[in-house]
Formats: structure tokens, C-alpha cells, sequence
């Protein structure tokens, strides 16, 4: 049976998200049939009033985030939406205040996962919070810029040139990288973007990097994202990166871990790791000046934990 597809709008509070929801409902493709879920954090819920045209359903959860909420009510509202209107794609507007990591797992868990596929993630920033540290130290906004495929910049009529400038620098080196990073006028999202998937790749090479000894290589691979990792393999790794890669500049990835998702960072002889919102699938990369690329893979398919 074909799945439906869903896509997760996430975005903090006030960025514009109903506004590009309500353009991306007026450019619907003609020939898909489409579903909304709406989140809000009010017990009254305001956004499906303002979304519902009488063509696209639109299904609202009130009262809370959607981490709080996740679960029956979010499973029976998903499965009574399929049921009922059997949408080629199901669109779920997140609260500001969402935890979009916790949506993606329940939405890829069973039951709802044999009738959904996960499509691309978009993610709404105001870029003057985007440049602001104090908005990079909160976990939620982390959280909800880690988890995009698609990394949307809204409010730009408030934004100065060099808040943009800042903006994109910081965008394009965002790890993992985002599949687009657009900046987006009174809500004008196209609807393709709702079907940008990364392609399935096992070995890649993001770029040459220039060094000042003449070149370094980069070299990365991805996994699907329900194989799980071996964490204290990951860590014998890491710590044996040096020998494993001579020259060794740079290396970072992303590894599901036990159901968890970790971050390990390798950079200055030392590395650490971290939670992150990420659920794509897992990766790593890695610069050097030079990679026996087969003996890295070798090493890193030994830290997978058996099927």
C-alpha cells in the first residue's frame, strides 16, 4: 500500500508558519489530495479556523507542544486523518514551543510509521534570531534548526544586510547540511520544496578544502537512520581517528546510538559529543589531506551494531 507522505513545518513562536502553511495550501499541486494537522499552544485553537478552505481538512490538537501530546492523541488524529481523507500528504504545523525530534520518532514508530513516510522537514527562522547567541544556547531552538532538511528564513523586511550576511554564512555551515536554505517573503514557500528527499548514498565527498600544506580531502558516509551504533565502538573510534586518518584536520558525525541520537565532534587533537535533534539518517565526515577511504569505512561499518 502507497504511504502517505508527511512533512513537519516547525519553527519558534511568531516566525510565520501559518502564513507559509496558508500559501503552500493556495499552491497546492491540483493533483494531490492533502491533509493538515494543526498544533497549538493555547487550549483554543485559532490556526485551523484560519487554514480550513473547505477543500484541505485540517485537524487541530490544542492545549500544548507536541512532545506533550505525542502519542494517543497525536496517533488516533494522524489515523483518523488517513482513514477518513486518505491524503497523498499530510502536512503537521508544529507549536512554537514542539520538540519536532519527538514528532519524527513517533511518527516513524508503529503504528503510524507502516502508513507514513517521512518526508522533508521544513524549518522556519527569523534570521535575527538565527545570528543571536543567546537563541543558539536554547535546546529547543537547537533542536528545531538541527532537525530541518529545508531551513526557510522569514521577517526579512526586518532584517538589515549584514543580519542576512551573518545569516547565510552561518546557514551554509550548518552540520549536517541542509538539503536548501532559502529566504522566504510574505510566506511565499514553493510547494516543491515539500518533496526535496536526500538521495540514499552510502560514501560521498561533500568538497575539496584547501589547506595551507596545498589540500585536504573530504570524505563522508551516510546510514540508515534505523541502523543503530555501538557507543563505546563509536568512542574507541574516535579516539583512534589520529592513527586511522594521518593528518587528520577535522571529523564530525551524527550516529543514532541506543534509539538516542549523539553528535561527536573531533577537532584540535580532542573530541566531544552531545544529543542532537537530527533524524535523517546518520553520518560522518571527515578532512584530512589524505583518506584511505576504505579503511575508514571498514572501521566505521565495525561500529554498527548487528541486525
Amino acid at each position: 500500500m502507497k504511504k502517505t507522505i508527511v512533512n513537519l513545518l516547525s519553527g519558534f513562536l511568531g516566525v510565520g508558519k501559518t502564513t507559509v502553511l496558508r500559501h503552500l495550501i493556495a499552491h497546492k499541486p491540483a493533483h494531490e489530495r492533502w491533509a493538515i494537522i494543526v498544533n497549538e499552544f493555547g487550549e483554543i485553537g485559532i490556526d485551523g479556523a484560519v487554514l480550513s478552505d473547505g477543500e484541505v481538512p485540517v485537524a487541530e490538537i490544542a492545549g500544548g507542544c507536541l512532545c506533550c501530546v505525542a502519542g494517543p492523541q497525536m496517533t488516533v488524529t494522524v489515523a483518523t486523518l488517513l482513514r477518513r481523507e486518505r491524503p497523498d500528504r499530510l502536512i503537521i504545523e508544529a507549536s512554537g514551543l514542539a520538540h519536532a525530534a519527538s514528532v519524527i520518532d513517533e511518527l516513524r514508530a508503529k503504528p503510524l510509521g507502516d502508513a507514513l513516510e517521512i518526508g522533508a522537514v521544513l524549518t522556519l527562522v527569523d534570521p535575527r534570531q538565527f545570528v543571536n547567541p543567546d537563541y543558539a544556547l536554547q535546546p529547543l531552538y537547537r533542536d528545531q534548526v538541527a532537525i530541518a532538511d529545508v531551513l526557510l528564513a522569514t521577517k526579512l523586511d526586518l532584517c538589515d544586510s549584514a543580519t542576512l550576511g551573518t545569516f547565510r554564512d552561518k546557514a551554509a555551515a550548518l552540520f549536517p547540511a541542509k538539503m536548501l536554505v532559502a529566504e522566504v517573503a510574505q510566506g511565499a514557500a514553493d510547494p516543491a520544496w515539500l518533496s526535496l528527499m536526500p538521495a540514499a548514498k552510502p560514501r560521498y565527498r561533500p568538497a575539496l578544502a584547501k589547506g595551507t600544506d596545498g589540500g585536504w580531502q573530504s570524505q563522508g558516509w551516510t546510514f540508515p537512520p534505523e541502523r543503530d551504533f555501538d557507543g563505546e565502538r563509536l568512542t574507541r573510534l574516535f579516539d583512534d581517528l589520529p592513527r586511522l586518518v594521518p593528518g587528520l584536520v577535522r571529523a564530525k558525525g551524527v550516529f543514532r546510538v541506543l534509539g538516542s541520537w549523539v553528535w561527536l565532534n573531533w577537532s584540535e587533537g580532542q573530541w566531544g559529543a552531545a544529543q542532537v535533534a537530527w533524524r535523517r539518517d546518520s553520518r560522518f565526515e571527515v578532512i584530512a589531506p589524505g583518506i584511505d577511504a576504505a579503511a575508514l569505512e571498514s572501521a566505521l561499518n565495525a561500529c554498527l551494531e548487528s541486525v
